[in-house]
């Protein structure tokens, strides 16, 4: 059995309420028994170096840890505070990644475009991808990005989804990918695209309501007061991929 805790946008900004969202599920995960963590993106509000600094030691964990970005993250303070945990060319955008801890391997996808909430992969990226997801491999292959490649008919949050989503879908087909673990629109998510199970892991700093749920007490896009969460995806071989969704008080 092959345990990844999924975390996704903790949302650090230096205030002690996401500093203690974020500490609630990382205790979590201390007491758990898990091969490896993922943070799916947005792990900094600002994209701040502080803010980076901050997370490096909060994710300072006794198993491996894989962090990409999302949309309120910035390239090069990231790759700066975040060195031991980021194993990408270059110095800036974009950050991909292949990493493989113990018999799995994530593609880890950059899917922002600097500057913009919504997600694209450009055409250099889809052959980055493409050509990363020919090669062999003989264990379960798990391909990470923040944007889901979904609708999730919010008002809002659609505004900043995945675009141009054929032409991921067209690189996808037909590969040899587990899951597809995503973050970004704060809910915890199974669906499916090009084939493959989708897994999204809800919000750590926060829950987006969407329009058929009961109103909150407050207009803003985000509930703030909605239990931190966290995905755990479990690979065994010869047996259906499994998620349990926790969200510890």
């Amino acid at each position: 059995m092959y345990v990844i805790a999924h975390l996704s946008d903790p949302h650090l900004d230096g205030s002690e309420e996401a500093r203690s969202r974020l500490r609630r599920i990382t205790s979590y995960v201390r007491a758990s028994s898990v091969d490896v963590v993922l943070v799916s993106g947005d792990l900094a509000d600002h994209g701040l170096e502080a803010e980076y600094g901050e997370l490096a030691g909060e994710l300072a964990l006794d198993v491996p840890v894989l962090v990409l970005p999302g949309n309120h993250d910035v390239s090069a303070p990231l790759r700066a505070e975040l060195a031991a945990l980021v194993d990408s060319p270059g110095d800036g955008h974009p950050i991909h990644q292949v990493r493989e801890v113990g018999i799995a391997r994530f593609v880890l996808v950059d899917s922002t475009v600097p500057g913009a909430g919504h997600g694209l992969l450009s055409k250099d990226s889809l052959v980055w991808l493409d050509g990363v997801l020919r090669e062999p491999f003989d264990g379960p292959v798990f391909v990470a990005l923040h944007h889901p490649p979904l609708a999730l008919h919010h008002p809002v949050m659609d505004q900043w989804m995945l675009a141009e989503q054929d032409a991921l879908a067209e690189v996808l087909t037909g590969k040899s990918i587990t899951a597809i673990l995503t973050g970004h629109v704060h809910n915890a998510i199974v669906t499916s695209f090009a084939g493959h199970t989708v897994r999204g892991a809800p919000g750590i700093r926060s829950t987006v309501p969407l329009p058929f749920e009961p109103s909150t007490d407050t207009a803003a896009v985000v509930d703030p007061t909605a239990h931190p969460g966290l995905a755990f995806h479990v690979h065994t071989a010869g047996e259906p991929f499994q998620t349990i969704y926790r969200y510890p008080r």
